[in-house]
């Protein structure tokens, strides 16, 4: 099958952009256009066939985009795409549904950006990414953002698309205490899937969210700096997801709550798949370890998630690692919720763990969980300890 791309040319004289077809030589060049019309100045509505491909220069996101299934949104280095404030009630922000695609083409030299004209913390809803990938919430499940987003499913390879070389500015829109978007939420996205070379700048809610599938990362970057407006987690997963990652580099200098905030599955704590990434090193700087705050902690692990770490370097936390529930305390025990070579620099404890509370107490006893962590001298973390790392710099900003 051969594609057709919609090339997006803007024009000064007009407040459209025109829409032309140019056919390559691979073997889907036989696709139909797609049928949706873009405009540089009102970028919403939804993709539902084709492939749009946003050229150059700047696109002001003023509503919902959908990439529904069967489509693809392509977007080439050194576009950026605005949302305009919040004034008529329409959340702004991008969700691709499943069997969408979308191909996110950055360089180091010219990354993609998704930002907001509002310069502060939770003014658009960000990036929203549905897939067919296992979950432990029910064979499939419904998004708790955007609106008719089904995720979840058997294929554990499902492919999104593909996103290098982003950064996400002032995401995590609220609708409710309860219901928040992220930098990037991954809803049983697979590991068809790439991700790599993505910041999520001062995000009002997690920076970079899974709930379940098994998409791999590699190259994440979270940055919490404003005074005002204290983010959520930097790192957070659920509901079964079991990605292999490479270096993550998380930091808030602000009121923000965890580093890592992982669960398996708050209802069911042995609900399968269980929770079991891989991550290789990270780095998780937080504001020191006489923060005040009851969650100032890098790493939080409970109800039931499982975990490997390699090559971790925590600074400026009051705990390492807290761990709670018999389930997850459990999982220390033998092995399969482990962090081998560990640097702590200022954390006031280094590990926690409390089991399950038992009616009518509100926490459980306190049990050592120590056997967690392997130290190392000599780990790096993200590749220079609390320092930017090499791979994140010149695309990401604020570090």
């Amino acid at each position: 099958m051969k594609k057709s791309i919609v090339r997006i040319m803007a024009f000064a004289s007009f407040a459209f952009a025109f829409v032309t077809v140019s056919c390559g030589d691979d073997d889907e060049n036989n696709a139909p256009a797609s049928t949706f019309v873009v405009n540089r100045d009102a970028l919403e509505g939804s993709i539902n066939d084709g492939e749009v491909v946003l050229e150059s220069g700047t696109y002001k996101l003023t509503g919902e985009l959908f990439v529904r299934a069967g489509a693809k949104l392509t977007i080439k280095p050194g576009v950026i795409i605005e949302a305009t404030d919040n004034t008529n009630g329409v959340v702004r922000y991008i969700a691709v549904a499943q069997d969408g695609k979308i191909d996110v083409q950055g360089t180091a030299s010219n990354p993609v950006v998704m930002t907001s004209s509002v310069k502060s913390p939770g003014k658009w809803g960000g990036l929203v990414l549905c897939g067919r990938a296992p979950i432990n919430s029910g064979a499939t499940a419904s998004a708790e953002v955007g609106y008719q987003l089904t995720y979840g499913g058997t294929n554990a390879a499902d492919n999104s698309g593909s996103i290098k070389y982003l950064r996400i500015e002032y995401p995590g829109y609220q609708y409710s205490n309860s219901k928040e978007f992220n930098g990037i939420s991954f809803f049983g996205v697979g590991n068809g899937t790439v991700v790599e070379n993505v910041q999520v700048l001062e995000s009002s809610d997690d920076g970079f969210e899974f709930f379940g599938g098994t998409v791999n990362t590699k190259n994440l970057v979270v940055l919490n700096a404003n005074t005002t407006f204290a983010g959520d987690d930097l790192f957070d997963w659920t509901e079964g997801w079991s990605g292999t990652n490479e270096n993550w580099y998380g930091k808030r200098t602000n009121g923000g709550n965890r580093g890592i905030e992982a669960d398996n599955n708050s209802s069911n704590h042995l609900a399968s798949p269980i929770s079991n990434p891989t991550i290789k090193n990270l780095t998780l700087i937080g504001t020191g370890a006489a923060d005040a705050g009851s969650e100032a902690q890098a790493i939080k692990l409970r109800v039931g998630t499982k975990a490997k770490f390699d090559n971790v370097f925590i600074s400026n936390w009051k705990r390492g690692f807290d761990v709670q529930h018999n389930e997850s305390v459990g999982y220390v025990t033998d092995g399969s919720l482990d962090a081998i070579n560990v640097k702590f620099e200022n954390v006031t404890t280094k590990a926690k763990g409390t089991k399950t509370a038992v009616p009518p107490a509100e926490t459980g006893d306190d049990v050592n969980v120590d056997a967690i962590f392997t130290e190392s001298a000599t780990a790096t973390g993200a590749g220079n300890g609390a320092g930017t790392p090499t791979w994140a710099q010149g695309w990401t900003t604020g570090l």
